[in-house]
C-alpha cells in the first residue's frame, strides 16, 4: 500500500490517481496520520487502455514525412524566412 500526503494529492493528482488506477490502495495521510484510503471501486475491472495514437497515425499516413516542419512552415506564414 502506497501513502501520500494531502500536499501530494493536492499538487500530484495525476500520480496518485494513477497509482489508485493500477490498483494500488493509497492512505492519505496529515501531518503523518491516516485520514482517508482510496481505492478503485468494487467489481470494476481493469482500466481502460489508453489508445496508440502513434500506432493510428501510422496506420493512416504510413512512414511519409513531410517536407517543411510545422516549426518551418509557422516561420514562413509569420515572415521570419
Amino acid at each position: 500500500m502506497k501513502t501520500a500526503s494531502i500536499r501530494d494529492l493536492k499538487h500530484d493528482t495525476t500520480t496518485v490517481l494513477g497509482w489508485v488506477t493500477a490498483g494500488e490502495r493509497v492512505e492519505i495521510q496529515r501531518r503523518g496520520k491516516p485520514v482517508a484510503m482510496l481505492s478503485r471501486p468494487a467489481g470494476k475491472g481493469k482500466p481502460a487502455k489508453r489508445p496508440d495514437f502513434a500506432a493510428r497515425l501510422r496506420s493512416i499516413y504510413g512512414g511519409t514525412r513531410m517536407a517543411v516542419t510545422a516549426a518551418e512552415l509557422l516561420s514562413i506564414e509569420r515572415g521570419d524566412r
